[in-house]
């Protein structure tokens, strides 16, 4: 995964982390119980984490495909949070053990529509049966490929995604629009 400096600047500014605290994350979320065992996948910079640190009721763990990023997270959040090194298309973590896995705008950043075929994959992998996969990814627009110049930028059509998630083994795909953003969530039987 690349990312342009405005773009690295704009997700680790004050500006994003309010916006992902006070609109996003309660958007994305909403409805969604983080009660017992979640996984967020891909946090980055960690903005969306810093809410999910809060919000959920049992033991949050992140997978972090950058190893700098892994390491800024773990120097934060120390032992209260489980920080993992790795890839969300291939999952270095136990099958069906966790209540939840989430996502918060960085399936455009999945190199290929196969590559978010097989993260959706894993996540149905890990989640324990009635588990909940949940998040939320920017809607491709002009402005959004800008932000992306010269990024890994592979925008999910967010009307494509119920048969994706279908496809993985989920059940009862549901997505929601914004002008700029979709959200879904899915459940494992």
């Amino acid at each position: 995964m690349t990312m342009n400096r405005y773009h690295q600047w704009l997700c680790n500014s004050r500006m994003w982390a309010r916006a992902v605290a006070t609109d996003l994350l309660p958007w994305a979320l909403e409805d969604v119980q983080l009660d017992a065992g979640t996984l967020e996948i891909g946090p980055g910079y960690g903005a969306t984490t810093r809410v999910l640190a809060h919000r959920t009721g049992g033991r949050l763990s992140v997978l972090e495909v950058d190893g700098g990023s892994a390491e800024r997270l773990r120097a934060e959040y120390g032992d209260r949070i489980d920080v993992v090194h790795g890839d969300g298309c291939a999952m270095p973590l136990p099958d069906g053990h966790f209540d939840a896995v989430v996502c918060f705008t960085m399936l455009h950043h999945v190199p290929s529509p196969r590559q978010q075929d097989q993260l959706f994959a894993e996540a149905f992998r890990v989640l324990r049966p009635g588990g909940v996969f949940a998040g939320c990814d920017g809607r491709a627009s002009w402005g959004f490929r800008l932000i992306h110049l010269w990024d890994t930028y592979v925008p999910v059509p967010p009307e494509t995604l119920p048969d994706r998630l279908r496809a993985a083994g989920f059940h009862t795909p549901g997505i929601s629009l914004r002008p700029d953003y979709f959200r879904f969530r899915a459940v494992r039987p």
